[in-house]
């Protein structure tokens, strides 16, 4: 009998603009292999004879980590059989086409994340073996999975909280709250390197990186290092946080489009730490990082979230008889809003009833007590005690001031009219004379002092840039609106970046000598930005944008400067200078984008000025595929 020539291998096709589609990974594109655990997916390898099951032996090898290690998951070894066994590595279900053999690669749903490579060993019974490396892979966790810890029974959920690229940050205060676009961009074709750059630069990793490689199977503890990466407070973090209000040295907060460019800067300067993050622009990055790591995530905000770092659970501001908001010696706070993550995962090292959305905030604040585990606990048990919507943490729910007893008198403050930058803000003092225990039905003296103060991210307030003092006579029964007028040039370069001001009243009663404190947070609007974009949108052909923007304030915006942003509609960013836009005149911006991938689409438009940060806008636009009719 004529002996058969030793198998040899010529060529391999991971497939993997196949395979990507069919792992939902295909925008982050077809040219490199990425693909979700627990689920199969195809290679071709192309010989110099037929492959022959009976003689011909071929085993697998895939290996992530600097120390791959069978016993720490970080290796595999797996033969070719005909048919998969369980949640294992294996390779199964092949087809013999010529001299091409057609197999499929199983990864179990608890593998460990990252990037493999892949060989072949082939040998012929107890002859001469040979070696043959196949290429690279990456491997993510898998949502669409019933094995996989991070499986989300829900198409809708899983294009929200995986596939989608862009979104909305809520800021502002409780009522006047602001949706303000970010780009998320997980699926940049850089993004998964530079994700798992943040895990390789973490202090787990270089203390113990084989270590830190095997645990990435456990989506606790990605979750875990990533929340900690993101901040630069004890590591090289993504980004570095500053609630001050000076920014010369990096990038204000609120001037931040998105993800791409913080992610991007963070890998081009050696894992330098980004300057300056915020709480959205924390939650943000870490929501980009964990989607585009297959982990269901989304970014929550809290308003007026109270600080309490006693825990005795009560948070005090004081005010002096002037109505005046006094500075506090004390760590607790009550935030205007903070923002946090969610992400999505079964907790096997938890009791029973706590899976599903986990709470994780990347915002550095004081050094957490307790283990994780109880933390996550608590967090649960707190939910259940307090009702839906209000958790017990280091960042409070404001369980809301109660109302005061026995007042002879009904206050309240309300806006007249919509509050933009750059007006005069108009409010009415709602005044309502009610019974008490003291004078039940007798007519009342009010002495009302007014103070206005332009209020910080964290609580803390400036010094007074106006006060008022209005006197009320009230009748049982009686109401009264009083008009209150607080003119731009008071407030006009007294204000942080975040135009916050917050306005105080101390009535105080003549007849008794008590007073009553009466608030309003007011959240300035900025100048409204118009985007127009034409109708039709397809890959790889102009698209016309229309950008307006009319200063309609009494004051100059100088320095203007324009950056627009958009996953798949523009790589990169596009900047440019405008100058300054004078009261009363317009900018009108024209450009042509050329998108580069097909699908639901938003583009991002800031302005920004030396006057106002945050002047923001988007467009959502559907992009058609190239030569679609």
């Amino acid at each position: 009998m004529d002996q058969v020539a030793a198998l040899e291998l010529r060529s391999v096709d991971l497939q993997s603009s196949r395979n990507n589609k069919e792992h939902h990974t295909q925008e982050m594109g077809l040219k490199r292999l990425i693909v979700r655990r627990g689920q199969l997916f195809t290679l071709q390898l192309h010989f110099n004879r037929p492959f022959q099951f009976q003689t011909d032996h071929i085993t697998f090898v895939a290996e992530t980590g600097p120390a791959p290690m069978e016993l720490l998951g970080t290796r595999a070894i797996f033969s070719l059989t005909q048919a998969r066994q369980g949640n294992v590595w294996s390779a199964s279900d092949f087809t013999i086409d010529s001299d091409s053999l057609f197999v499929s690669l199983f990864t179990p749903a608890n593998a460990v994340i990252g990037s493999y490579t892949l060989k072949i060993e082939i040998s012929q019974g107890q002859g001469h073996s040979s070696t043959h490396p196949l290429g690279t892979f990456i491997l993510l966790f898998n949502p669409w999975s019933a094995e996989d810890d991070v499986h989300l029974p829900s198409e809708a959920l899983l294009r929200e909280y995986i596939l989608t690229d862009y979104g909305f940050v809520y800021k502002g205060q409780k009522r006047l709250i602001t949706a303000r676009p970010w780009n998320y961009g997980q699926f940049e074709e850089d993004i998964i390197d530079i994700c798992f750059e943040i895990l390789n630069k973490s202090l787990y990793f270089l203390k113990n990186p084989s270590k830190d490689c095997s645990q990435r199977n456990d989506v606790v503890y990605v979750c875990r290092v990533v929340s900690a990466m993101i901040n630069s407070n004890d590591d090289r973090g993504v980004l570095q946080g500053n609630w001050g209000e000076d920014y010369s040295m990096g990038v204000s907060p609120l001037e931040w489009n998105g993800s791409v460019a913080i992610l991007r800067q963070w890998s081009a300067r050696g894992g330098q730490p980004v300057m300056y993050g915020q709480c959205w622009v924390f939650a943000a990055v870490m929501c980009t990082v964990m989607r585009c790591l297959g982990v269901p995530t989304r970014v929550v905000s809290n308003f007026r979230s109270a600080h309490n770092a006693d825990g005795n659970l009560t948070i005090d501001t004081y005010y002096n008889r002037n109505a005046e908001m006094l500075p506090n010696q004390k760590q607790d706070k009550i935030w205007n809003f903070h923002v946090w993550n969610e992400c999505w995962m079964i907790r096997k090292d938890l009791p029973p009833g706590y899976n599903g959305w986990q709470v994780l905030d990347p915002t550095p604040q004081q050094t957490s007590s307790g283990s994780p585990e109880e933390r996550s606990v608590f967090m649960k048990a707190s939910q259940k005690m307090l009702g839906p919507g209000r958790a017990s943490s280091p960042f409070l729910d404001l369980l809301g001031s109660g109302d005061f007893q026995d007042q002879p008198a009904q206050l309240q403050l309300h806006l007249a009219r919509m509050p933009e930058w750059g007006r005069d803000l108009l409010l009415k003092l709602h005044a309502r004379r009610v019974a008490d225990r003291a004078h039940p039905r007798a007519p009342i003296r009010l002495e009302v002092r007014f103070c206005a103060q332009a209020l910080l991210h964290k609580g803390g307030a400036r010094e007074p840039l106006w006060r008022q003092t209005v006197h009320l006579n009230l009748d049982f029964g009686q109401e009264i609106e009083w008009p209150l007028l607080l003119p731009f040039n008071n407030y006009g370069n007294k204000l942080t970046d975040e135009k916050l001001i917050r306005v105080s009243g101390i009535a105080k009663v003549k007849e008794t000598g008590r007073s009553m404190l009466v608030l309003k947070d007011i959240s300035l609007e900025p100048p409204h930005l118009s985007i127009k974009a034409s109708e039709r949108a397809e890959v790889g052909k102009a698209l016309g944008v229309h950008i307006t923007l009319t200063n309609n304030l009494t004051v100059a915006l100088s320095n203007c400067v324009m950056v627009l942003e958009g996953s798949g509609l523009i790589d990169g960013q596009i900047s440019n200078e405008l100058g300054t836009l004078l009261p009363g005149h317009t900018i009108q911006i024209q450009l042509d984008l050329y998108p580069i991938k097909a699908g639901p689409r938003q583009l991002q438009v800031l302005i920004s000025s030396n006057e106002v940060k945050e002047i923001k806008g988007y467009q959502d636009i559907f992009v058609a595929a190239a030569g679609a009719s």
